[in-house]
């Protein structure tokens, strides 16, 4: 039952009333038993998951959903905040007052005395020239310090082989990126049929690794191509089990090659409502 006397309910309906009830939630003693024994580690996997699931609403075109999935978002950072406050090491206001320094500092076309009049791919090389003094700041010594180990993996081989590119380390045309995918292939090739797990695992890393470069050459976020690929084979599955559905049966019952006309026909009526 809600306790409408509790102090709660007269707070601003502002970021103060959600950074209290995440203090209330982690009270040793009138908190919640499941809250109060969380850490860093143990949200960490909520607080990739609600990214994604802001990112997937973003991709829906749902607004409605965005809303919530930014609340979820946002209540992990609040969720941080606190158990960072209660362990002496910063509080929430300091994220706040952090970000928005880390903002004016890398936008001095607008903060500052710099001019506007430059393109977005030049302010994009102006926030990496920025990021990379900041780094020589924090006494970063490898070029590649700082990339998160936490980033999905497509996401973080593109952030290495960019920060390795600023440096020189990087081929200069796609068509040696396409020379290197082919042989990546044929030793992933090679590893199956030396029936050596290790040496498969290996090679399809090596080979996704490159995967991400070319995509990279090519312009494209191999993350977002990846989502639409599995949006698009989600989409053209359900045609599939449809299709069956409408003929009493189910895809345990269909052939393979049953299901793959199928699979042709979603991919001709997409085709011919575009």
């Amino acid at each position: 039952m809600t306790n409408r006397s509790d102090p709660i309910h007269s707070y601003p309906r502002d970021i103060s009333r959600l950074v209290e009830i995440m203090r209330r939630l982690r009270d040793p003693e009138t908190g919640c038993p499941w809250d109060i024994v969380q850490n860093f580690q143990t949200i960490a996997p909520y607080t990739i998951e609600e990214a994604y699931e802001v990112a997937d609403a973003i991709e829906r075109g749902d607004m409605t959903d965005l809303k919530g999935e930014l609340g979820d978002l946002l209540f992990q950072a609040v969720y941080h905040g606190q158990m960072a406050a209660e362990a002496g090491h910063f509080t929430f206001d300091d994220i706040v007052n952090t970000i928005a320094d880390k903002m004016i500092n890398r936008h001095p076309h607008v903060f500052g005395d710099e001019s506007r009049d430059k393109s977005p791919q030049q302010q994009t090389r102006d926030w990496e020239a920025q990021k990379a003094r900041e780094r020589a700041g924090q006494a970063q010594r490898g070029a590649l310090d700082g990339v998160a180990l936490g980033l999905p993996g497509l996401l973080r081989a593109v952030k290495l082989q960019n920060r390795a590119a600023r440096v020189g380390f990087d081929w200069p045309e796609t068509t040696q990126v396409l020379d290197k995918l082919v042989e990546e292939a044929q030793e992933l090739v090679a590893a199956r049929d030396s029936l050596n797990p290790d040496a498969v695992a290996d090679e399809m890393g090596d080979l996704l690794f490159v995967m991400a470069n070319l995509a990279r050459h090519l312009n494209v976020d191999p993350e977002a191509a990846l989502r639409g690929t599995n949006a698009k084979f989600t989409r053209r599955f359900a045609y599939i089990e449809s299709a069956l559905h409408a003929q009493g049966r189910s895809c345990d019952e269909a052939t393979l090659e049953e299901m793959d006309a199928l699979w042709d026909q979603a991919k001709a009526d997409e085709r011919a409502e575009t």
